[in-house]
């Protein structure tokens, strides 16, 4: 089967290099079946009817409109943890930056460039500049996810004490955490307890504007707080308040913007937090391993709007892919419309997200014209695709 891909943001050549002589490449996004993307505003754009699948390359999603994607039966994706390293790194940075007036020094030196004596002018200057270790000092880590485990586990390695917080945490990210990191129940005890405190959370309704006044006024008076996130988590005018009021140290953002751009106590980096070339590589290669595996084989591994579901590599002689509705009664109508055709199923997965479910099917015949045709006819069902 033959497949057109668009690219809306230059995407690593070492990620679609993977992409084999049946992927055609298109700059027409109307015609795509697969479409990668990376920071492209995808709101405004309307997709083609066969337009099957989108990859982002890259951890956020808010510049792709996956929820009305949903409803057409268009699996997004997204990289997440493919760039987990770089932004910690970052993070890392930000930390050193905003304890040690390194930028401060930096600019210092630009300045007085023309004194002649400016190795003996800089013994005395110094002082202003001189800041504070981040060892022994309480980190508070809220998200811990593929990022926030790294950071996590890095600051502990440079002596921090470290303290993390996610309602969420998975098993298998909790098996990647440090022993000695600190699970907080509930988040007002990272912001009453640490001197740093960082954010990696997504930016849904119930996490945007959450650093505020009110959360502010819990926290330690001189903490440091770091972005590498998202800047609608932060409400950025209590944030340039609190610092004017000196509650808040520094505020280190990785999100340039006309608010904090300039401001007192602001070290702003425009979005360097994945920008690495590692980094790029990484996602690109994780964003074609993913549309293959959903294009070829009908698995569907870190989407945003439709469930994780696989039945591996197709063996047998049919394999089926239905984005549907998560209604009751579907697996039954699925079952009996293929049993009336006299199909033998073999194997079925099925999972639900919300108001969304997916189901595989694998077949020990070819699966007729007829059949997809019947299955399509249900009002519940939104797209079903013959994979095999």
């Amino acid at each position: 089967m033959k497949y057109k891909y668009n690219c809306l943001n230059p995407i690593a050549d070492c990620g679609l290099a993977n992409l084999p002589e049946n992927y055609e490449r298109t700059e027409n996004f109307a015609d795509a079946n697969a479409v990668f993307v990376r920071s492209a505003k995808m709101d405004e754009l309307v997709p083609g009817e066969n337009l099957l699948a989108v990859a982002r390359a890259g951890a956020g999603v808010n510049n792709i409109p996956h929820a009305e994607y949903a409803k057409k039966g268009i699996v997004v994706f997204n990289t997440p943890g493919a760039n987990a390293n770089g932004v910690k790194e970052l993070v890392i940075a930000a930390m050193l930056l905003s304890s040690r007036d390194i930028v401060g020094g930096i600019e210092w030196v630009k300045e007085n460039a023309g004194d002649a004596a400016i190795n003996k002018t800089a013994e005395k200057a110094k002082k202003a500049f001189a800041g504070t270790e981040i060892a022994g000092k309480t980190l508070g880590v809220i998200g811990l996810g593929a990022i926030g485990q790294k950071v996590a586990n890095a600051a502990v390695e440079l002596g921090m004490d470290v303290y993390g917080y996610d309602p969420y945490l998975s098993i298998d990210a909790a098996w990647q955490l440090d022993r000695s990191v600190k699970h907080c129940k509930n988040v007002e005890a990272i912001y009453r307890t640490c001197d740093f405190i960082t954010i990696h959370v997504p930016a849904l309704e119930s996490t945007k504007g959450m650093i505020n006044a009110d959360a502010i006024a819990m926290m330690k008076r001189g903490v440091i707080v770091i972005n590498a996130a998202r800047d609608a988590l932060v409400n950025e005018a209590d944030m340039l308040a609190a610092l004017d009021s000196g509650k808040v140290r520094k505020y280190v953002s990785d999100f340039p913007n006309s608010t904090t751009a300039g401001k007192k106590g602001c070290i702003v980096i425009p979005h360097l937090g994945a920008s690495t070339e590692e980094a790029e590589d990484n996602c690109a290669v994780m964003a074609v391993k993913e549309m293959r595996d959903y294009l070829e084989n009908g698995n569907i591994v870190n989407s945003v709007n439709y469930p994780a579901c696989s039945l591996g590599i197709p063996t047998k002689a049919g394999r089926i892919a239905i984005c549907h509705k998560n209604v009751a009664n579907m697996i039954g109508q699925f079952t009996s419309i293929l049993g009336q055709a006299k199909v033998n199923i073999d194997s079925i997965a099925n999972k639900s997200r919300g108001d969304f479910a997916y189901t595989l099917i694998d077949t020990d015949s070819p699966i007729p014209a007829e059949v997809v045709k019947a299955l399509e006819s249900s009002d519940a069902v939104i797209k079903a695709r013959v994979i095999k």
